[in-house]
């Protein structure tokens, strides 16, 4: 069964690029929470298409209408259904991939798996158009979080190979997370934006696109949180954030760099503070076990190049069964990245929620 998702938090997608309509029902949310329209709003827009050269000219309001579970500003503990309604679609310029497969992309795939039934147009269900109902979602059970003290914030690691600076994984603080929230380009290292910028651009002139790294840290949650194997913190937040279109590798802490370092480097000791148990490294990323030990939980995640490139490329046509080529068109990113950022934030906001409840 697809689009379904979670243990004591259930969510499940709905919609296509092209469709009248996306959303996403949420069920298990704490009935009576007040829910702050502006702030989701404010997530909405980080992701929203449209906001300059860097991105696609596909422009959408993304403003979520909330069908259910929402009465007089609160949660009423049945399923919230949220939607966001399609407008700026240009449906004629997926005519010719209707037949052509695009490489990189899921139309190969689709095509087997719903026989050739499934909507083509924009990447159909699986479009990263769908993510903006995950940023819905994630924007409510941050405003969750966040009352029992827990934030997540994340910044552009990498672009290409330009390479920004890295959380600090020991002192980590909500004042560092929450002011990247405002900015387009994320970044810890100012003054890498213009250069970043300047490497999309020139892979946009070229016909081409970028991809890079996101890294992501939560703060303020306390130890003891998560299961050990099969519902561990890596593993839940693993299966959500693999469920993001373009997402290929994740990495806990040090990640696959512990593969080089001795048992003597890589394990990370404790010490008390004031009565808190605290580590003096965090090369664990803030997990033992599949469980929280009160240290930032920091992680990274890669993002590939975006698949729609304007460069010619080879391919199969499904309906005559022969090799052919395929210069795409439309209006795509350049480098997805800047926008994925809010939803990686989305989805693991959802997947602590689950934990947590």
């Amino acid at each position: 069964m697809s689009g379904v998702w979670g243990n004591s938090i259930k969510v499940s997608i709905f919609g296509e690029s092209h469709g009248t309509a996306i959303g996403i029902t949420i069920d298990g949310l704490p009935s009576g929470f007040e829910i702050d329209m502006d702030k989701v709003n404010e997530e909405m827009e980080r992701r929203a298409p449209g906001k300059s050269n860097i991105s696609t000219s596909r422009k959408e309001a993304d403003i979520p209408e909330i069908l259910s579970g929402f009465f007089e500003g609160k949660t009423t503990g049945t399923p919230l259904c949220g939607i966001i309604r399609n407008g700026d679609t240009r449906s004629k310029d997926y005519g010719k991939t209707k037949d052509l497969m695009r490489p990189g992309h899921a139309d190969y795939t689709g095509n087997i798996r719903y026989n050739g039934f499934n909507d083509y147009r924009g990447g159909g269900h699986f479009s990263g158009r769908i993510t903006a109902p995950l940023v819905f979602a994630g924007a409510i059970c941050k405003q969750i979080l966040e009352r029992k003290g827990i934030f997540i914030g994340a910044h552009i690691n990498s672009i290409g190979n330009i390479k920004d600076e890295k959380f600090n994984e020991v002192k980590l603080e909500k004042e560092e997370l929450l002011p990247l929230r405002n900015k387009e380009m994320p970044l810890i290292n100012k003054s890498l934006e213009s250069k970043m910028r300047e490497a999309i651009l020139e892979a946009k002139t070229k016909g081409d696109s970028l991809g890079g790294t996101i890294e992501c840290g939560v703060v303020g949650i306390k130890a003891g949180v998560g299961n050990p194997f099969f519902d561990s913190v890596e593993s839940t937040l693993a299966h959500l954030i693999f469920s993001v279109p373009a997402v290929k590798g994740i990495e806990f802490g040090k990640g696959f760099e512990v593969a080089t370092m001795k048992g003597s480097e890589c394990n990370d000791e404790y010490y008390y503070e004031n009565e808190v148990v605290k580590t003096k490294t965090n090369n664990n990323g803030g997990i033992l076990g599949g469980i929280t030990n009160g240290m930032p939980l920091i992680f990274k995640v890669a993002i590939k190049p975006t698949a729609s490139i304007l460069k010619e490329q080879n391919t199969i046509d499904v309906n005559s069964k022969e090799n052919s080529v395929l210069k795409i068109k439309g209006r795509h990113d350049p480098c997805i990245v800047q926008r994925a950022l809010p939803v990686i934030e989305a989805v693991t906001a959802i997947g602590l929620l689950d934990l947590i409840i």
